[in-house]
C-alpha cells in the first residue's frame, strides 16, 4: 500500500471479486474494506487509487490492470469508458445476467428476508444492442474535451456537442459520433442534425448561461416502423427554425412525426410543456398482441418494446386469470398492463399520480374497443383508500409496478388491509422491491420470482414476483 502526495491511497494486486449497485465492482482493500471501482470488472487484478474514503468502504480506480478477467469482452462503442451510458459493455453478456440475477437474489434475501422458491434463471433479451425505442440528445456549446484535445496546442474552434451528459458534470456534453443502443435512422438523424446545425450557424445551449437556440433533441421508433423526431428549441427563431426542420423532414422522409417545442425555463423537461406537431402526427403507434397503444412525446413507454411484451407476459402469466377476477393495477402510467391483461379479466381498475398518462390509458382502451377497464388519477396513497375498495370492489388480484422508490408505506399497508389472494410485484429495483416484500411477508408468501433483463450492456434489471396470500 502506498499514498500519493493527495493522501489517496493506492492498493496493489487487488483482486476484483464482485459486481455491485449501480454498475460498480467490488474488491476488497488489505485493512478489510470494500473498495467500489467504476473501470474493473470481476476477475480482473489491478492497482486500485482510492478517490473517496469513507467509514465503511473506500470508491477507486483502477490505474494498472496485472490480470484481466476471463469474463471481459471488447466494447463494440468507441465512446465507451467516457459515455455513462452502458457501464457493461465490456463484460460478455452472460456475466451480465448472471450478476443481474444474483443482484436481485442477495437482495431479496438479505433486505426482503423472506423465504424465497426456486429461483426462475434470469430472461434474458434477445437483443443486446440496438434495442431502445427512445434516446434525448443534449446540445451543447462547450462539448467534453478529450486528453489528446486538451494536451494538443491546436486551438479548438468548434466546441459543438450533441450527445450525452459525462456523468457528475451537468454542463458537459459528450459529441456522440456513434451510439449502439437505438437502430437506425437514429444515428443518422442525430449525425445530419448536428452537422446541418453547424454548418447554418444555429447556436447550440450553454447550459451555464442559459442561452442558445437548440437544446435538446429526442428520437422515438416504434415496433410498427414509426419515427418520432422532437427539437427542443429554447428560443423562437422562426426562420431558423423552419430551416432546421424543413431540413429533418426532407431528408428523412420516413419519420412520420415530426414535432417542436419551445422551451425558455430552467429546465429541460417537456411535461409542463406545449408539443407543437410540425409535420405528420403527433404521436406514433406501438403494437402488442393486437392491442395499439397510442404514444405522444409525453408518454410513458418501457424502453425496450421487445422485452416490455415478455415482460408483461410474465407478469399475466403470473397473475394467472381465468375471465373472472376483478384487478386492480397500480402505478399503471399508460395502462399498457391493464389492457394486456384485461381479456383474460372480468374488471381491470387502473390507478396513476399523472394525468396525461390517464388520458393516454383511455385514449389507447377506446382505440383498442376494451370496455372492461376503468381508469383514476392521483396520488396513490390517497387515491387508493377504503373508499376507493368500497366504490369499485375489492380485487383478486393486484398488479403493481411502481417507479425506483417502491411503494409508500401507506400503500402497502392498504394492500394489506385488502389482502387480495394475489400480489404481483413488478419492480424496476429490486432493493425498494424487497423492502416492501418484507412489509407484505406475514400475510403473503413469494411463490414465484423472475428477473428480466431490459437494459444489455448495463446494471439495470427488472423483477417479477407472485405473492400468494398465506392460510
Amino acid at each position: 500500500m502506498a499514498r500519493n502526495k493527495n493522501k489517496r491511497q493506492i492498493f496493489e494486486n487487488i483482486a476484483v471479486i464482485d459486481a455491485g449497485a449501480k454498475g460498480k465492482s467490488i474488491a476488497k482493500a488489505p485493512d478489510g474494506k470494500v473498495i467500489f471501482l467504476g473501470n474493473a470488472i470481476p476477475g480482473d487484478v489491478v492497482d486500485v487509487q482510492t478517490t473517496k474514503k469513507r467509514s465503511a468502504y473506500y470508491e477507486g480506480e483502477a490505474i494498472a490492470f496485472h490480470e484481466l478477467s476471463d469474463r471481459r469482452t471488447e466494447p463494440k462503442c468507441i465512446h465507451f469508458g467516457v459515455c455513462g451510458g452502458c457501464k457493461w459493455q465490456n463484460m460478455k453478456y452472460d456475466d451480465q445476467l448472471f450478476f443481474k440475477q444474483k443482484e436481485v437474489e442477495n437482495n431479496l434475501r438479505r433486505i426482503g428476508k423472506v423465504e424465497l422458491p426456486e429461483i426462475t434463471p434470469i430472461l434474458g433479451s434477445e437483443k443486446q444492442y440496438y434495442y431502445r425505442n427512445k434516446m434525448e440528445f443534449s446540445f451543447s456549446d462547450s462539448r467534453w474535451l478529450t486528453l489528446d484535445e486538451i494536451k494538443s496546442e491546436q486551438e479548438i474552434t468548434n466546441k459543438n456537442a450533441l450527445g450525452f451528459h459525462i456523468p457528475g458534470m451537468w454542463d458537459k456534453i459528450l459529441d456522440l459520433k456513434e451510439c449502439h443502443l437505438q437502430g437506425e435512422p437514429s444515428n443518422s438523424i442525430r449525425l445530419a442534425v448536428r452537422d446541418f446545425a453547424i454548418k447554418n450557424n444555429l447556436t447550440f445551449f450553454n447550459t451555464r448561461n442559459q442561452e442558445g437556440f437548440l437544446r435538446t433533441l429526442m428520437i422515438r421508433t416504434s415496433t410498427t416502423g414509426e419515427i418520432m423526431v422532437l427539437v427542443q428549441f429554447f428560443e423562437e427563431n422562426k426562420a431558423n427554425r423552419e430551416l432546421l426542420l424543413n431540413f429533418i423532414g426532407e431528408q428523412f422522409p420516413e419519420i412520420t412525426s415530426l414535432l417542436y417545442v419551445i422551451n425558455s425555463k430552467g429546465n429541460d423537461t417537456l411535461y409542463d410543456q406545449d408539443i407543437i406537431c410540425y409535420k405528420g402526427n403527433d404521436h406514433i403507434f406501438e403494437e402488442m398482441e393486437g392491442l395499439k397503444f397510442k404514444i405522444n412525446a409525453k408518454s410513458f413507454y418501457q424502453t425496450n418494446s421487445e422485452q416490455a411484451y415478455e415482460l408483461y407476459k410474465i407478469t399475466r402469466d403470473f397473475a394467472g386469470l381465468t375471465g373472472n377476477e376483478l384487478v386492480y393495477d397500480l402505478y399503471t402510467g399508460t395502462g399498457t398492463i391493464a389492457q394486456f391483461v384485461a381479456k383474460q379479466a372480468k374488471k381491470v381498475v387502473g390507478v396513476e399520480s399523472v394525468p396525461d398518462a390517464i388520458t393516454a390509458a383511455k385514449q389507447n382502451a377506446q382505440l383498442n374497443g376494451i370496455e372492461n377497464v376503468e381508469f383514476f388519477v392521483g396520488d396513490m396513497k390517497k387515491v387508493f383508500t377504503q373508499e376507493f375498495i368500497n366504490q369499485n370492489g375489492i380485487p383478486d388480484v393486484i398488479i403493481t409496478d411502481p417507479p425506483r422508490d417502491g411503494m409508500h408505506k401507506e400503500v402497502v399497508q392498504q394492500i394489506l388491509n385488502v389482502t387480495p389472494e394475489k400480489i404481483v410485484y413488478v419492480s424496476c429495483n429490486s432493493a425498494t422491491q424487497a423492502r416492501d416484500l418484507a412489509l407484505m411477508d406475514e400475510k403473503y408468501k413469494v411463490v414465484k420470482t423472475q428477473a428480466v433483463d431490459m437494459f444489455p450492456q448495463t446494471h439495470h434489471v427488472e423483477n417479477v414476483v407472485l405473492l400468494v396470500k398465506r392460510n
